[in-house]
């Protein structure tokens, strides 16, 4: 197959490359709109993109079913804050739950059933029951169309890092095993980190 994607339906583009960029990262997002409701959803285009500063993205798309900004957002718009809670096995069913579409009056922290814990330098709260979280402020937002499919990054600058001891190996390393994240495959699929091997990195050629 060959294609430009620009002649494709959107949905097939979308097919075609979730199926082939995997498996990818979740990034369980918590914002707060103007008045403090608390939003929770998860997005699996997102990852580390620095780490002096430190930054991560993710990418949130437009909605089909009204061509509107989801409300993670508008709340990052509006706040210029989020939350990044990584998603372990222990929280994958709550996770599935908050990805649905919710009317913006309803806290998904609620809907899933996971504990809001505040946060100490941004409003957002964390998922208490995530080991891991990254407290964020909005470094830039890049908008890329305004069309349902189309989508906007959001680079965020890490502000204080939440690490639980229980999945630290040392002073600055993740115990793989303790943290058991799961990953984003296509459809309906996800999976676990089960086997690992070894790669050492060449030694660079630069001098």
């Amino acid at each position: 197959m060959e294609a430009d994607p620009a002649t494709l339906p959107w949905k097939s583009v979308y097919k075609l490359l979730t199926g082939s960029i995997l498996p990818r990262p979740i990034g369980w997002i918590s914002t707060v709109d103007a008045a403090g409701l608390a939003n929770l959803a998860p997005f699996s285009f997102f990852n580390a993109v620095s780490s002096r500063p430190a930054i991560v993205a993710f990418c949130t798309t437009v909605r089909e079913v009204d061509a509107g900004p989801k409300d993670t957002l508008r709340n990052v718009r509006t706040t210029g804050e989020f939350v990044v809670n990584i998603v372990t096995e222990p929280v994958a069913e709550a996770m599935n739950m908050t990805s649905t579409e919710f009317p913006p009056d309803v806290d998904e922290f609620q809907a899933a059933g996971v504990t809001a814990a505040p946060s100490v330098v941004v409003a957002p709260p964390r998922v208490a029951e995530s080991p891991i979280h990254f407290e964020c402020t909005v470094h830039q937002i890049v908008e890329l169309g305004t069309e349902p499919g189309a989508g906007a990054l959001i680079l965020g600058r890490i502000v204080l890092l939440h690490i639980d001891p229980s999945v630290m190996l040392g002073e600055d390393k993740i115990e793989l095993t303790a943290l058991r994240p799961i990953g984003r495959l296509s459809g309906p699929s996800y999976c676990r980190v089960t086997e690992v091997f070894q790669m050492p990195r060449p030694k660079s050629q630069l001098r």
